[in-house]
């Protein structure tokens, strides 16, 4: 028995709408905004800068969060966790902290070719600055990345290495495990990218020996504008802030400063302590559901759907033709029909794709393409959802005017 119900979701139950963007941002349920409130309620006050009861109360409710974040991915010490904004400040953070400090000229960065901006263009940024290379893998048309391929391009001035654990684009998981083991033969750190895989598979940071992980709270069915950056804590602790100003700081002269401890070094300013509270609550939520039947959801919808897709002419599927390498994520084009197009028939029949490049614009070079749509699915979609798209998507290129 599923232990979550379509009521759990208010805005799915009270509007008619088949929501297949759940790669950008999911749908939030009802005992995370419940959370949320309650805070606000109840709790609200600056954390971490009062003596008095209710702000101690707001200081427990965010230390709450980062030992459930912890815990979620198998930190070894809960210091290890740095709330920021999303997986794009998380990613800059450790660009701007990490590789304008410790990259230099001639330094080697190699970025899988699939990667969303996020995890590129910061590290171009330190190329820009450093004299650093920039060196490009270009995975495999189902978006694989072969450990062994990607070692040939890696030496002892190998630094870093960009890497999605699964692509927004493809949905395909790497082994990131194995890939570590390469990154590290070299004294290199592996960056991951967690947006994709965090929300949709068990992620076990110690097991997998990254460096460093961001990933997005919005993602995962908690409020937008929380992040998580998780890095090892040896490297935390060498690395100076990101941004500075108060609360940072354990002392401050005219003319010095020395800084807290972690994790706190990296958390300028007011924090986010609904935004923590509310992913808190998310977490809580996704291990009451459970990982059999969130995967296991999500990939019988996604069979349904790709083996519809399969029957239809002149429709092809981004990537492998396997729906357990896609984590719910489907990207496709239509002959002759351009994305946007596309997206816009679907919103006439009130199903939600997303069209465009996904901030991937280098992948879609490499693969001879503009753009591309993307239906994305996650646990509380139904047959229903994908009955809807799949009539939608047979008459597309009728709609178009290219006859039957």
């Amino acid at each position: 028995m599923d232990k979550f119900n379509i009521e759990d979701f208010t805005l799915l139950k009270q509007q008619n709408i088949h929501y297949l963007d759940n790669a950008a941002t999911t749908q939030k349920p009802n005992c995370v905004l419940e959370a949320v409130r309650e805070y606000y309620d109840k709790k609200n006050a600056n954390p971490m800068r009062g003596l008095y009861d209710l702000s101690i109360a707001a200081t427990e409710a965010y230390e709450d969060a980062r030992e459930a974040v912890s815990k979620f991915i198998n930190a070894r010490d809960v210091s290890e966790i740095i709330f920021t904004r999303n997986a794009t400040e998380s990613l800059n953070l450790v660009a701007y902290s990490y590789g304008m400090n410790f990259i230099n000229e001639g330094d080697e960065i190699i970025i899988n070719i699939s990667e969303h901006h996020s995890n590129m263009l910061p590290w171009r940024e330190v190329a820009k600055k450093t004299g650093a290379i920039i060196k490009y893998y270009e995975c495999d048309s189902d978006g694989r990345v072969d450990p062994d391929k990607l070692d040939e391009m890696m030496n002892e001035r190998t630094k870093i290495v960009a890497i999605a654990q699964v692509s927004n684009v493809f949905g395909y998981t790497q082994d990131i495990k194995e890939i570590s083991k390469r990154v590290h033969k070299y004294g290199a750190y592996i960056v991951c990218d967690g947006a994709q895989s965090v929300p949709h598979i068990p992620v076990d940071v110690q097991d997998l020996d990254v460096d460093f992980l961001a990933f997005s709270g919005h993602k995962m069915y908690a409020p937008m504008g929380i992040g998580v950056l998780y890095a090892k804590k040896e490297i935390l602790e060498k690395m100076p802030p990101f941004l500075y100003g108060g609360e940072m700081i354990e002392y401050v002269t005219k003319d010095s400063a020395t800084y807290a401890e972690l994790p706190h070094k990296f958390e300028a300013g007011t924090v986010n302590d609904g935004g923590a509270v509310g992913l808190h609550a998310a977490i809580d939520y996704m291990n009451n559901i459970g990982w059999d039947t969130l995967i296991g959801r999500e990939l019988h919808l996604t069979k349904i759907a790709m083996e519809e897709m399969a029957k239809i002419p002149n429709v092809s599927i981004i990537g492998s033709d396997k729906a357990e390498n896609h984590s719910g994520i489907i990207t496709f084009k239509i002959d002759g029909v351009h994305p946007h197009d596309i997206a816009a028939i679907f919103d006439s029949k009130n199903i939600a794709v997303r069209a465009g490049h996904h901030c991937t614009q280098p992948l879609h070079q490499h693969m001879g393409l503009m753009s591309t749509t993307r239906a994305s699915i996650t646990f509380y979609n139904n047959e229903a959802d994908i009955e809807a798209f799949i009539d939608c998507l047979k008459g597309i290129r009728e709609a178009m005017g290219y006859g039957k």
